[in-house]
């Protein structure tokens, strides 16, 4: 191998200057050649290097986004009055018969308690005394369950029951309400529906029932007087039987 690099390095040095001027003039192209796929191929690898790094930021920052888990915002409506009013009652039958999703917090602060969540005995306490239970946790609760259904219209039965609710609502879901229903009802016929429903409710005792009523008048008709002003609310004369009642609602939701 030497000997042939040896003779061909004679040839050359014995070859004539032209011929000699065309080798370097070759092998000049050839390496202009090989640079020149060289670079091309190092600007696609740093273009696709560039692509990824764009894609994977893109990809995090759509993992860090908010989830839109509706097509278009729901449509909410409140329904609020004292204990054993009848609520429960009337928003079953609105759903049924004019298709919206009836959420009850108090069923779902019930279920949150039964689920042994972190939430489970706080909310056992502050309900077992009459009490509000925290507005955070209970509009988190509305969140978690108005993004998961597949529904968008929906009643929320027992909310908003003080302004502190109403204000964290605002904050944290932030949708207005179409029509905030107010059930009328005085408290001694309130007492006797709570105290003859026997649904075993640890909150339905006369102690417990007295506590509810008294937060009911300092707590929630703030939030009742709030709506009127802004022309939300509707009440409705909850005495008579559930047929009478829910005539009255009729119009509401027919026009």
């Amino acid at each position: 191998m030497l000997r042939r690099g040896c003779s061909l390095s004679k040839l050359i040095l014995a070859a004539k200057p032209s011929l000699i001027n065309q080798v370097m003039f070759h092998l000049h192209k050839l390496v202009i050649s090989s640079l020149t796929i060289l670079n091309v191929s190092m600007t696609k690898v740093a273009y696709g290097l560039s692509f990824l790094k764009a894609l994977s930021t893109e990809a995090l920052n759509l993992a860090d986004a908010p989830i839109q888990s509706k097509a278009r915002s729901p449509t909410i409506n409140f329904v609020l009055g004292g204990p054993g009013v009848g609520k429960g009652t009337q928003c079953t039958r609105i759903a049924e018969t004019y298709g919206f999703t009836h959420l009850s917090v108090g069923d779902l602060l019930r279920k949150e308690i039964s689920s042994n969540s972190e939430y489970g005995d706080i909310i056992l306490d502050t309900i077992s005394k009459g009490k509000i239970v925290s507005s955070e946790v209970t509009v988190k609760l509305l969140k978690m369950v108005i993004e998961s259904s597949e529904t968008d219209r929906f009643l929320i039965d027992g909310f908003p029951r003080s302004e502190e609710n109403r204000m964290v609502y605002e904050q944290i879901i932030g949708i207005e309400p179409e029509v905030v229903l107010f059930f009328d009802c005085n408290e001694e016929e309130m007492m006797k529906r709570v105290l003859h429903r026997n649904q075993g409710r640890v909150d339905d005792n006369v102690d417990t029932t007295k506590e509810r009523l008294r937060v009911f008048e300092a707590y929630t008709l703030p939030v009742i007087r709030y709506y009127s002003q802004k022309q939300k609310l509707h009440k409705i004369n909850a005495i008579g039987t559930e047929d009478e009642i829910f005539e009255r609602l009729r119009p509401i939701f027919t026009t």
